[in-house]
């Protein structure tokens, strides 16, 4: 193993102990903290290099983790050898092994390495044999032992029988983690490990982790779907009912994410549940499986078409003996399209382990460079630390809610969706997600409308608003989150994946308007490059900003970037640099620069000065050698909106950056827009900054107070 990587090498003495979830954890904490990282599983099930084995099958929770963000290495060189080279010749094996492993482990900073499931046939020396493994590879073993079924002392007397195998191999324990406890155990658990040496961490069960989705009951019963939405096999099974009796005794037995199994000849059952889904007062089914071969006669199945059922109906040949059989002992994995698994695991993972404690323990230190992750992890640390409510006005796209899901099982912010509270609940429960503990508002009566349409009438009198407009007004999400922010119910509101730009941050012009001293509302993106932060502004408010406006966007832009821990040196870009150019717009940089001096002369500003000067220390070294921006600039102001918005992208694209934002600066509270295409992380991000955001103006606030 090269000096500079770090490995921990995940082991169990059985199967089932959820180590798949802890190696979720353990690799997610790593991507945040060094720049590549890689994942090994020494022993699978199959492999692509033996003809024997069936390759068709690959190995899921390898497949989970190469999906992370931050691990960008082929499936096949994450693999060692298979359970039948092991039986066949152990040694063989395992020298093979150590080859593959050195020959990835030579291109990462860190590994995660992944020992075997138990899912051959369990045999006493698996462990002995993942010791010998992670002794030859130099990797400390992270243990991780099921707290299922078993007493703090059961627990306890494992890890002696399992660490004591460990040592007899010559691997060293880094550290325990007791997966899969009851909850309210850990007090005692901890105390029958007070003796321990090393870490041992607890995380409570949570059943919703081995939850089957629909797509993989439907694969046991060897069904099809003939009617539903096809995304929503995704969505977790939560329980199994056989609608063999009669339908008003079925309906008493249904709860949220339940599947029933009916025969197809059963119409009455499944006309009668398809109905209930219609009413927001019964459960929401997963799915609804019509067994026995047989499936309604053409006038009904013309009903069906017309009904357009969201919910999966999914039709199988087996009959209702082996259709429940195959239902009941489907047990779901922590796969990579299970998205709310994943959010779970992660959250299980962060509440419950000391992510610090196990980086110091494997020594891994933090690079001075900056990745995409690194930033992202940062952000949702941060607004973690100090949670904030944020107001999400678009409950109806679907995007949100997932985000939504996310940010609440992660704790990152508290929430309240606009909308529809019985629609936007419904359509949640229909994805599979939990949103239970934030709030869904409506916008069109309430004390809460009424307040705010006297608030923007009063607000807006001298425009000639009465109070009736003012209702009609505020019955607009993107007004009735900005009114919320406006009066303290919210510290924050995100939105525009639904709505254009104009729509959501009107609204705040007219309502929230600017920070004392500045002129303009502007933005900035967070360029998030290989192994830096930069900050681009303003690319998405201002089209053509006066030399005022184009130094307050300078400002702002500064202390925007020193907020997201990126230390502000700004460069006015031009096609001109220093005093080699004259004409008007290369004078409008050259007089914001000189006012941005004036304003704020604890800042580093250089300008005009060309991007090549800015970013290139041997560019800079020509053309300005003694200035202090020139080659290491961090914020980059451009001169117009076409400039700006067009270099964002340019790089975006062709330097595969990542692109934050656009996030507005210069309100007194703060509202950000999203792209119409934002994805699902994007907008978890935005929420996240908005959020900090927030935390910023919260501590000024109390500065000034004192």
């Amino acid at each position: 193993m090269s000096s500079k990587t770090r490995s921990v090498y995940l082991s169990s003495p059985e199967g089932e102990t959820g180590k798949s979830t802890i190696a979720l954890g353990v690799l997610d904490l790593l991507t945040r903290q060094v720049q590549k990282v890689g994942v090994f599983r020494p022993v699978t099930r199959n492999g692509t290099n033996n003809k024997s084995e069936d390759a068709s099958e690959r190995d899921y929770v390898l497949e989970l983790l190469l999906a992370h963000d931050g691990v960008d290495l082929p499936y096949e060189q994450c693999i060692g050898v298979t359970y039948s080279e092991v039986h066949a010749n152990p040694d063989e094996a395992l020298a093979k092994i150590i080859n593959r492993y050195h020959e990835m482990e030579e291109l990462c900073d860190a590994v995660v390495i992944v020992g075997s499931d138990y899912t051959d046939v369990a045999s006493p020396t698996e462990l002995a044999f993942n010791a010998r493994i992670a002794a030859n590879l130099g990797a400390p073993v992270l243990l991780v032992l099921s707290g299922s079924d078993r007493t703090p002392e059961g627990i306890h007397q494992l890890y002696e029988v399992s660490a004591a195998e460990l040592h007899n191999h010559h691997a060293t324990v880094l550290g325990t983690v007791v997966n899969r406890c009851t909850p309210g155990s850990e007090t005692a658990i901890a105390d029958a490990f007070s003796t321990a040496t090393t870490p041992v961490w607890t995380v409570p069960e949570e059943p919703f982790l081995t939850a089957p989705t629909v797509r993989q009951m439907m694969s046991a019963v060897n069904g099809s779907l003939v009617n539903g939405d096809e995304a929503l096999l995704g969505r977790e099974v939560l329980d199994v009912l056989v609608g063999a009796m009669t339908f008003e005794h079925l309906l008493e037995k249904l709860v949220d994410g339940a599947v029933v199994i009916t025969p197809g000849d059963r119409v009455d059952v499944l006309l009668g549940l398809l109905v209930a889904q219609t009413a927001t007062s019964f459960p929401s089914l997963a799915a609804i499986i019509l067994n026995g071969g047989f499936y309604p006669p053409e006038s009904v199945s013309r009903l069906l078409d017309d009904i357009n059922p969201s919910v999966p109906v999914i039709h199988t040949e087996l009959g209702t003996f082996r259709s429940a059989s195959a239902a009941a002992n489907v047990r779901g994995r922590l796969s990579k399209d299970a998205q709310r698994k994943v959010d779970t695991a992660m959250a299980l993972f962060e509440q419950n382990i000391d992510g610090k404690a196990l980086l110091d323990a494997l020594e891994v230190e933090r690079p001075e460079a900056v990745t995409p992750l690194m930033f992202e992890y940062e952000l949702l640390s941060r607004a973690r630390e100090d949670r904030k409510h944020i107001v999400l006005p678009e409950g109806t796209d679907d995007r949100i809610l997932r985000a939504a899901s996310t940010l609440l099982q992660r704790q990152v912010a508290d929430l309240t969706i606009l909308g529809d509270e019985a629609i936007i609940r419904a359509r949640a429960t229909e994805l599979g997600l939990d949103i239970s503990e934030a709030t869904v508002i409506g916008t069109h009566s309430g004390e809460l409308h009424e307040e705010f349409a006297a608030e923007y009438a009063r607000l807006r009198s001298h425009k000639g608003v009465t109070i009736d407009r003012a209702r009609e007004i505020v019955s607009s999400v993107s007004y009735f989150g900005t009114m919320m922010v406006q009066l303290g119910y919210a510290d924050g509101m995100v939105s525009g994946a639904a709505h254009t730009t104009a729509h959501t941050i009107r609204p705040a012009f007219e309502v929230i308007k600017t920070v004392p001293n500045v002129s303009v509302v502007s933005s900035v993106f967070m360029m998030c490059l290989e192994d830096r932060v930069l900050v681009y502004g303003d690319c998405a408010v201002n089209p053509d900003p006066t030399a005022e406006q184009l130094a307050d966007i300078a400002i702002s832009s500064a202390e925007t970037a020193a907020q997201f821990g990126v230390a502000p040196r700004i460069a006015m870009l031009s096609y001109s640099t220093g005093d080699s150019g004259a004409g008007a717009d290369v004078d409008k940089v050259r007089a914001a620069t000189e006012i941005v001096r004036t304003r704020r002369p604890d800042l580093e500003v250089e300008g005009p000065i060309q991007y090549d000067a800015a970013v290139d220390a041997s560019v800079a070294a020509s053309k300005l050698p003694d200035s202090a921006v020139a080659g290491r600039a961090t914020v980059f102001v451009f001169p117009d909106l076409n400039t700006g918005n067009n270099t964002y992208k340019a790089v975006q694209r062709s330097a595969g950056a990542i692109a934050v934002g656009p996030i507005l600066q210069g309100l007194r509270k703060p509202v950000n827009d999203l792209s119409r295409g934002a994805l699902v992380q994007d907008i978890v991000n935005t929420v996240a900054i908005t959020a900090i955001q927030a935390q910023g103006l919260s501590a000024t606030a109390a500065d000034n107070a004192n």
